[in-house]
């Protein structure tokens, strides 16, 4: 039996938090409901094809210390547990819905993610993979370099610096349509909004699949992120906007840390967040972090 939720605020047994959406449309309600529960036990009492969008990053396996969780299962065994808790998330995904899993490497394991995704095809369809850019280089006209971003360097005379992570976009068929210029950008060069017939004459295209996102950096973990991920609040954003916002009623992270995907559930008035967290430190900061939002 999965515990008691919490719930920011409760009124005839029910949660409600109402919130502006970013738009500046008419306000949204979004019930919370956050366990304190390992995922697969959770998810398996929750009834079938009734969620919507799952937005999530698991323990990567690659050797972080968590607070309740050892992160460094062989590999074998860590693809297998993987295979049994997204047997659930497709049991309880609904036909049209969207499954974004973020997951990184490390330069010496840089096969673990591309193997993640083979061991689930049998229950999903990769519909689209989107590298999270968390720091990049340019060099502009005038020569000059200029960075953006952050990233943990390594020191190593074999690697690079590991500037990216995967998000890999799952669907039961394939064919999910997407709201893909609810990420979009202005066209650079301007004549090509006459050029294409399909813009409709608006300047706006497709951002593709490569999202530069910039995590917040951070002095003292125990003050400022009691958590050893870098998973944003805008990548959940952004993952919540491109399957379309309107579409979702139910979203659900397995894997919930300390709440950014549920921050970003609240920021755009999804009805219904459920997530699930093993360590009662990381959800105490989402239920602290939801409430204060």
């Amino acid at each position: 039996m999965i515990e008691k939720p919490f719930r920011p605020e409760v009124e005839d047994g029910h949660c409600h938090r109402e919130l502006r959406t970013p738009s500046g449309s008419d306000p949204g309600i979004t019930v919370f409901e956050l366990y304190r529960e390992d995922c697969v036990r959770g998810m398996s009492e929750l009834p079938a094809a009734s969620i919507d969008l799952v937005v999530t990053s698991p323990p990567y396996n690659l050797g972080i210390r968590y607070s309740r969780f050892s992160d460094t299962a062989d590999r074998m065994s860590y693809l297998r547990w993987c295979k049994i808790w997204v047997e659930e998330i497709a049991r309880l995904l609904r036909p049209d819905g969207s499954f974004f899993l973020n997951i990184g490497a490390t330069p010496a394991n840089p096969m673990f993610p591309h193997e993640l995704a083979l061991e689930l095809r049998d229950l999903f369809v990769l519909q689209n993979t989107i590298h999270w850019i968390k720091s990049i280089s340019l060099q502009e006209k005038e020569g000059e370099i200029v960075s953006r971003g952050h990233f943990k360097p390594i020191n190593s005379q074999r690697f690079l610096n590991d500037c990216h992570e995967y998000i890999f976009h799952f669907t039961k068929t394939g064919r999910i349509e997407l709201d893909r210029l609810a990420l979009g950008v202005p066209y650079q060069d301007k004549t090509n909004i006459a050029r294409w017939s399909h813009t409709g004459g608006r300047d706006r295209r497709c951002r593709g699949n490569t999202w530069f996102i910039s995590y917040e950096t951070i002095q003292s973990r125990d003050k400022e992120r009691p958590h050893p991920a870098t998973f944003p609040v805008e990548l959940a954003d952004n993952c919540i906007r491109l399957h379309g916002v309107e579409k979702v009623t139910t979203m659900l992270d397995p894997f919930l840390g300390i709440g950014n995907s549920a921050i970003a559930a609240q920021r755009y008035g999804i009805p219904k967040f459920i997530g699930f967290e093993i360590d009662e430190k990381y959800l105490a900061e989402a239920q602290r972090r939801l409430v204060r939002a």
